[in-house]
C-alpha cells in the first residue's frame, strides 16, 4: 500500500522561502509522474507543479512559475518543493500526488502560511 507524508510546511514572512517534501513508501514511486497541489481556506484544491517519472521534465501553474521548483529523488523516494519569493496568496495545504491524481493517496498535507 502507497502513502505519501507531506512535511516541510510552517509559517514564513512574505518574500521568504520553504522546501517542501514528500516522502512514499512502497517501490513504485519511480514510476509514476508526481505533482503537487495546494488547497488555500475556502477554496479547491488547485494543481501547483508537477514532474515527470525521470525528472526531465516539469510544469508549473503560472501562479507560481519562476518562483517555486519541483524535483524529486527517486533512489530515496521523495518529491520536493522549493518554495521562493512566497506571497501571502501562497497560503495554503499543500498536498503531493501522482500525476494523474489517485483519489485513495492523498495524505494530511503540510500547512503554509505566509505573513505580509
Amino acid at each position: 500500500q502507497v502513502q505519501l507524508v507531506e512535511s516541510g510546511g510552517g509559517l514564513v514572512q512574505a518574500g521568504g522561502s520553504l522546501r517542501l517534501s514528500c516522502a512514499a513508501s512502497g517501490r513504485t514511486f519511480r514510476n509514476y509522474a508526481m505533482g503537487w497541489f495546494r488547497q488555500a481556506p475556502g477554496k479547491e484544491r488547485e494543481f501547483v507543479a508537477t514532474i515527470t517519472w525521470s525528472g526531465g521534465t516539469t510544469y508549473y501553474a503560472d501562479s507560481v512559475k519562476g518562483r517555486f521548483t519541483i524535483s524529486r529523488d527517486n533512489a530515496n523516494n521523495t518529491l520536493y518543493l522549493q518554495m521562493n519569493s512566497l506571497k501571502p496568496e501562497d497560503t495554503a495545504v499543500y498536498y503531493c500526488n501522482r500525476d494523474p491524481v489517485q483519489v485513495d493517496l492523498w495524505g494530511q498535507g503540510t500547512q503554509v502560511t505566509v505573513s505580509s
